[in-house]
């Protein structure tokens, strides 16, 4: 049975929230480790799989660059950035530069993929489908870009395109961390602090603008995480 405990952080800062990423991220491996070591010394012992966690947050504003970044997409100074209130971390997933915040979901899926599939790249195609399917309920047509991670608006018109959702994760022993960045009502003006994801070609949008109303973090969160449960096929659990 694949059990994952879902947990909405509302607004939290980029900091603490990746501390506490990181302290799930290490006891669903720990946990891991000890049922591995547990059955290698008893086959016949009763030790229960890691509990997978999906952490939905919003963040103030902050720029962060993953581990094969350049930080050169940062295209203002540290001062301006501290002029506007947006901090700026180098972590450690996968991707280049991202801005995260008021009105962007971010979802942070803590997976051990070994329940579900040992295949990041069909696990990226999944949360990529979740953001898609969620787009689709509220009539906005996205899709993919061969050759580039993300969901998009106008696939087809070339540098017309514009990125919807960014991703970065990272997998360590098939358990995931970070996730993806989901613009749902967000000032697009911060992502002229940077180059996105180091694409300069295209643009990006967000589900209010392509809809032209304001949309509410609230009201998306639900759908997406059916979504997610659906593609993922995990039954919820209540957090320890």
């Amino acid at each position: 049975m694949r059990q994952l405990a879902f947990e909405d952080l509302g607004t939290m800062r980029y900091k603490p929230c990746w501390d506490y990423q990181e302290a799930v991220f290490k006891s669903v491996i720990d946990h891991k480790i000890a049922r591995r070591d547990a059955l290698s010394a008893d086959p016949k012992a009763e030790r229960p799989l890691p509990t997978s966690r999906l952490l939905f947050v919003e963040h103030p504003h902050v720029l962060t660059l993953g581990k094969s970044g350049d930080a050169g997409n940062v295209i203002v100074s540290p001062a301006r950035l501290a002029e506007l209130g947006v901090d700026y971390f180098p972590i450690n997933r996968g991707g280049d530069i991202t801005y995260h915040g008021p009105g962007q979901l971010v979802a942070y899926p803590i997976l051990d993929l070994d329940q579900f599939f040992t295949d990041i790249h069909k696990y990226l195609r999944f949360l990529e489908e979740a953001i898609i399917r969620t787009c689709a309920d509220f009539g906005v047509e996205a899709g993919r870009i061969k050759g580039q991670t993300g969901v998009w608006v106008d696939v087809e018109a070339g540098k017309g395109a514009r990125k919807i959702c960014a991703f970065g994760v990272k997998c360590s022993r098939w358990v995931t961390m970070h996730g993806l960045a989901f613009n749902v009502d967000s000032d697009l003006n911060f992502f002229d602090l940077i180059i996105p994801c180091g694409i300069s070609d295209k643009g990006v949008t967000s589900l209010s603008k392509e809809v032209g109303r304001n949309i509410p973090l609230e009201e998306v969160k639900p759908l997406l995480k059916t979504h997610l449960q659906n593609l993922f096929q995990w039954d919820e659990v209540t957090a320890s």
